[in-house]
């Protein structure tokens, strides 16, 4: 069913949550704005927008650790308090952060932070590429604008599917913690080491498709 403006609105102004994200709620629940109330909030989005002007400068530096070393993650998580950090489920956050870095070797935190050159290199062979295979130029930057995207979700951890919950984006799992707490809950930084990473090895497997498949199990 088509949703309209004025009910996008509506929700918005009930829970605060983004746009984007009321629409999807809408749509999910087939128009039912008190459904898709109860949407947003089991996402963690309701109320996401008073919190998101809100300082997060508690939490925590955690590591996680592959095998037998042979992938390394420093993930640093915030929070507004002492208090929060300190709780189990707050480090039980870090820690899946921490695989999930582990496991799909994000570029960046989110899109914000992809590098102008980068997005410019991929938007220029992507063009390229449908050019070249006689897509019209009038429905190029539409088909362009989804590639995009999808290439975001891949490097960007925030957008990244969850590996233990397919249904969920790691930024869904972040708001969930976010509601539960009270708190804004962000990741302000990682860093993932591979063993031997960017020297000549001879033959193995994919360390990051087997810390991938482990976390899926």
């Amino acid at each position: 069913m088509g949703i309209s403006a004025a009910l996008v609105k509506e929700l918005r102004e009930r829970t605060n949550a983004p746009m984007m994200d009321c629409k999807k709620a809408l749509t999910e629940t087939d128009g039912d704005i008190d459904k898709a109330v109860d949407f947003l909030r089991k996402k963690g989005l309701a109320g996401a927008k008073k919190r998101a002007g809100r300082v997060a400068s508690e939490g925590v530096v955690g590591s996680y650790i592959h095998g037998e070393g042979t992938i390394g993650v420093l993930v640093e998580l915030n929070c507004e308090t002492d208090f929060v950090a300190r709780t189990d489920q707050f480090k039980t956050l870090v820690k899946e952060i921490g695989m999930q870095i582990a496991a799909s070797s994000p570029m960046c935190v989110s899109r914000e932070e992809v590098p102008a050159k980068d997005l410019e290199k991929e938007m220029e062979i992507r063009t390229a590429q449908l050019k070249e295979s006689g897509k019209p130029d009038k429905i190029i930057p539409k088909i362009i604008e989804g590639q995009i995207n999808k290439w975001y979700s891949d490097i960007c951890l925030l957008e990244q599917t969850y590996n233990r919950d397919r249904d969920k984006t790691i930024e869904d799992l972040l708001n969930e913690v976010s509601a539960a707490t009270g708190e804004k809950v962000v990741v302000r930084r990682f860093v993932r080491y591979e063993l031997g990473e960017g020297l000549e090895k001879r033959g193995g497997g994919d360390l990051a498709a087997e810390v991938a498949e482990m976390i899926g199990e």
